[in-house]
This record gives structure tokens, sequence and C-alpha cells, in this order.
């Protein structure tokens, strides 16, 4: 590499790779990039179909492959026109990318059977997105295959401050016309600062910050728009351009909260609306703090009175806009906005008219086929709105419409695929939630909800291959956690629950569902003191969990103490009507000499699980 240049090729034999990781030679990527496109260069030959199968992972954290790798899965917010992708992915979606990208390097290093040690130097200043990356390698691929070393104390060589301003602009321009993204995402940025041309600068910041907020980059976003908004700052530099200022404002907000940042993307925010008159902007930007009340992180800070009080100011603005066709998509992101707020309010039907609204003003004043992933994005919530009202059958329409808008994209199969769940459409719904594992990179929930499919049919060992899966993908899934301790608990697999419980409670300590299935092994294997501690530190965190009520009913029964059983599995009654609880609870009653009590519950029972044996059974007894 020369001191001037981007970064390049891993050095190094076949054996070991010795790539540079400081993300500002590469961006977010640099040391993926560098290990991803030498595999991939390498596999095309021999494993042309591996890069098919990881098209959308490869070209997310190796741009710079370009046709080598062609689009197989391309979504609708890829075809459409910068200014109109208004879905930005999700914090967890470089997660996904790791995981695909691991899966890739896993099978390429298994076929080429040359094992390989990757060396990352500089890592102190990796991105984010690269240390995840590396995690994951790490964590999925055998060791046998990849071992992953961090080399302290060699950092790669960074471009000397000695040089003169004109040469910094020129070494910039030279890399932006070569047309490779990675440099446009870090080494570039660093001639930019020493070139001494604050437009210039600004104008290379929107473009990284655009791109790596389009690949769930959020950190690097983040990062990134916060230099870039200094070259673009109208009261430090008169001659700024304000679109690109306001361009690089937006983003860095929208990437802030995404890391649940709030507090700093409010005071960005705030701070714009102080520089700016444009109405355009002010009602985005009173749309954008409606939703960080919203949906702030932290429930005990969302402000729902706040959030209604801002999207009725983005509305009231809107609607002065002159523009026919940009007020319609505005103004509909607006009410589009307000519906969220009054559906967090419990005002679903208030909702769905305000959705409906904004539909109805696109269907007016667009021309047909514009604004695609605007209508999408509308058509998902009023989807979302009408299952909450019982209208599944519209809703399920509406999913379908949706998902034939865009058949690549994921979450919305898993969407339908929960409704027809709901519905008793398993096999619709196992369709849907596979057709979200092969849409794009690998993630945990279709793996995690059709596990509750196979769990419903009986199918024990798919469910806990399932959750196994999910697990694997992210190991922090809370909930397949907790899933899969119960069902092995259940099955008598003590150990194996209790590891699960065990690592669960070190990602989440206090979690009061994974405390209630350790009670639970704890009660199966005798130690009735420390089950009790367990329940009771369960409900502790989370008195509304009738599972741990119910649970500790059972302990009190099975240990002598009637009184307490009936007094907790009434408890957990009343948190909801459950088949298991009714009986256990009119079991207790028999043992209590108190038959009338037992009869009914067991009668509510019956009702709930007509034809239960072990009920008729019950009532029987009980003449």
């Amino acid at each position: 590499m020369t001191a001037s240049g981007a970064a390049g090729e891993p050095s190094g034999g076949t054996g070991e790779l010795r790539i540079p990781a400081d993300r500002r030679l590469g961006g977010p990527y640099t040391a993926g990039a560098a290990l991803i496109g030498r595999l991939a260069r390498e596999a095309l030959a021999e494993r042309s179909d591996l890069l098919a199968a990881y098209d959308i992972e490869l070209r997310a954290v190796a741009p710079d492959l370009g046709d080598l790798v062609p689009a197989r899965r391309v979504t609708l917010v890829e075809r459409v026109e910068r200014a109109e992708r208004v879905l930005i992915p999700a914090a967890r979606r470089t997660l996904r990318v790791a995981n695909g990208a691991a899966e890739f390097v896993r099978e390429w290093l298994r076929a080429s059977g040359r094992p390989r040690t990757v060396v990352l130097e500089g890592f102190a200043e990796a991105d984010p997105a690269d240390v995840e990356l590396f995690a994951v390698l790490r964590r999925r691929v055998d060791p046998a295959l990849l071992t992953v070393r961090i080399d302290e104390g060699t950092v790669p060589e960074l471009p000397g401050d000695d040089l003169d301003p004109a040469a910094h602009a020129a070494r910039a321009h030279e890399l932006e016309e070569s047309g490779l993204v990675g440099p446009r995402l870090g080494i570039v940025l660093r001639h930019r600062d020493r070139a001494g041309d604050p437009s210039s600068a600004a104008a290379s910041y929107a473009y990284a910050v655009g791109w790596c907020l389009n690949r769930g980059c959020h950190d690097a976003a983040a990062e990134l728009g916060r230099r870039g908004i200094e070259h673009a700052d109208p009261e430090q530099h008169p001659d700024a351009d304000p679109a690109v200022w306001w361009e690089l404002v937006h983003a860095t907000a929208m990437a802030l909260a995404a890391l649940n940042r709030e507090d700093e993307a409010e005071r960005l925010l705030h701070r714009a609306r102080a520089t700016t008159d444009s109405p355009v902007w002010h009602s985005t930007i009173a749309y954008s703090l409606a939703m960080l009340a919203v949906r702030h992180h932290d429930p005990a800070r969302r402000d729902l009175t706040a959030a209604l009080a801002w999207t009725n100011t983005a509305i009231a603005i809107c609607g002065l806009l002159p523009g026919k066709a940009e007020r319609a998509v505005k103004l509909g992101f607006d009410l589009n906005g307000r519906a969220l707020v009054e559906s967090r309010r419990g005002r679903d039907e208030e909702a769905l008219r305000l959705v409906q609204e904004a539909i109805d003003l696109a269907d007016r004043d667009l021309p047909p086929g514009a604004q695609p992933v605007h209508r999408m994005v509308l058509r998902a919530n009023r989807a979302t709105v009408l299952d909450r009202l019982g209208r599944t059958g519209d809703a399920l329409r509406d999913w379908t419409a949706v998902i034939d808008a865009d058949p690549v994209h994921p979450d919305y199969y898993i969407d339908r695929g929960n409704l027809l769940l709901r519905l008793g459409r398993a096999d619709e719904a196992v369709a849907d939630y596979e057709t979200a594992m092969a849409a794009g990179p690998p993630f945990p929930e279709p793996y995690f909800n059709r596990s509750e499919a196979r769990f419903a049919e009986g199918d024990l060992d798919g469910a806990l291959a399932d959750l196994g899966r999910a697990l694997e993908l992210d190991p922090g899934f809370a909930e397949a956690r907790t899933n899969r301790a119960g069902l092995l608990a259940a099955l008598g697999r003590n150990a194996e629950a209790r590891a699960d419980c065990a690592a669960g409670l070190a990602h989440r300590p206090g979690d009061a569902h994974l405390l209630s299935v350790l009670g639970q092994i704890e009660a199966a294997e005798g130690h009735g003191d420390r089950a009790r501690a367990a329940f009771d530190q369960a409900l502790g965190h989370d008195p509304t969990l009738a599972a741990a009520w119910a649970s500790r009913g059972v302990l009190a029964y099975e240990t002598g103490d009637a009184e307490a059983a009936v007094r907790d599995l009434t408890h957990a009654l009343e948190l909801g009507e459950d088949v298991a609880i009714l009986f256990n609870l009119a079991v207790v009653l028999v043992a209590l000499g108190r038959p009338t009590e037992a009869r009914a519950d067991l009668v509510r029972a019956r009702g709930l699980a007509p034809g239960d044996p072990d009920i008729e059974k019950a009532l029987a007894d009980l003449g």
C-alpha cells in the first residue's frame, strides 16, 4: 500500500493473510472486504454457486467485487431512485450480513480444503460492523478452517499529513473517479479533510453516509455524518450547499436513532430547526422528532403527547406545500406517523383512518406506479392495523399485495406467516417462513417462528432444531433461548436446559422467563428451596408472568402447602385462562375438600379443551 493509497489485497501466502482493519482506509468493512474479496475471487472458478447463494452478503461486505458477484436477489428498495428509498435497515441488518458471509467462508474453505489464518492489523480502529463480522466468523467457522488473530503491534499505513492540500485533493478525485466504493468510505474522506475544499468534502461525506445508512452500517453513518456536517455547516462555510447539509443532518439523525442514541439525534434536529426556514425540512424534522418520542428504546421515556404534537406540526406544515406529488408523499408519510402514535394510544380505528387517508392521497395525486416503496410501506402498515382490529381477511390480502410488490423482502413473509399460523393454516405459515429463510441473508426469526409451528404439531425434534438454528444465528435471542430451555426441561433434558438458562441469563440477567424455567428444573431435580427462590426472583422481575405463578403454585402443593398453591394458581388464572392451570387448581381444591369449586374449574377447563381425557376422568371422579 502506498502512503496515499487505499486498502489493497491481503498480504501473505496461501495459509496466512495479513489484512488491514483500520476503518479510515476502507470504511465499515475494511477487513471484511479484503477477506471476502480474496475468497470470492478464488471461489469463482470452482464454486460459482456459492457466489450466487450469498450474493447479498458478498456485495454488502465487499462492494468492489462488482459484476464478479451478480445480484440475484434485489429488493424493491434497491431498484428505485435514491430519493425514494424510505426504508432504512434496522440495526441488526449487519448481523444478518455477517452470518451469511460466515457461511460463505465456511463452505468455501471446506470445499477448497485450504484452511487460512487471518491476521488483522489496526483492529483497534476497526468499525463495529467489521468487529461484529469477525466475531461471527470466530464463532461459526471451525478454527481448523479459519483462525483469526489480532496483531496489536501493527497499524496499517495511512496517508501522511505532509502532503500539500492540492495533492490530497488530487488523490481524493482520482480515487473517486476509479469507481471503487471502499476508498470512498474511508481514505477518500481523509484526503478531503486535508484538501481545504469544504464543499467537495461535504459531498464526499454525503455519499459515504448515504451508502452506510442504506446498508445498516449505522455506527459508520453516525460517525461520518458528524464529521461531514462540519464541512457542510452554513454558519462556518457560507458557500456550503444547503441541500448537502440537510442530507447529512437527516441521515446522521436517522443513524443515531437506529443506534438508540435518541438524545444526540434530538439535539441535532433541534439545531437544524434553528438553521433552516425550509417548510419541507421543518416538516421532516417534526416527523423525525415525533418518531424519536414514540419509539424511544427506553419505554419510560416514550412521550405520546409530544409525539402527537410533533406529528400535528408536520402535517400542518406539509399541507401547505405547493407541489402536488411532493405533498402526496410527504403528507402521506406524516399521516402514517400520526397513525403509529394513535395506535400506541390504543386508537386503532383512528390509526386505520389515517393510513387509509395516506393511501388515498398517493392514489389520487401520484402518477400510476410512482413511489412504489412508499405505497408498499403504507399497505404493510394498514395490514398491521387491520390485523389488530380483527379484520384478518383484509390484513391477509394486504400482506399478499405487499409481498407481490417486493418478493425478496423477507420480513413481510414473517408477518404474513404469523397471521396464517394464528388462523390455523400452519402449512402455509411454514411455507412463508421457509421463503423468508431463502429471500435474504440468514436471520433467526423465521426459524424461531417455524419452531412454534412445529411444536404445535408435536414435532419436538424439529422445534429443537429450529431453535438451535435461531440461536446459532443470534446467541442473544432471548425468546429462542427461553423456549429451548423450556422444551428441554419438559423433555427431562435438565443439564442442557440448565446450560441454556445460564447462557441466557448471562446475556440478560434477571430475565423472568429464564428464571421461571430454571425454577422448573430445580423443582424437577428435587431442589425445592432453590426452585422457590428462582420463582420468587422471576416474579420480582415480572409479576405478570403467569407461568411463574403457576409453577410456584405447583411447587407449593408438592411441598405440602396447599393453601399457598391455591393462592398462586388463582393469581395465575387472573392473568389469563389456561387449561393446565385450571386442572392443577382443581386437583389442589379436591385435596382441600372443596369439590364444588374444583368442579367449576374443571368445567371451565373442558370448555377450553373439549374431549381432554384427563379432564373428563377428573370430572367423573367427582361424581
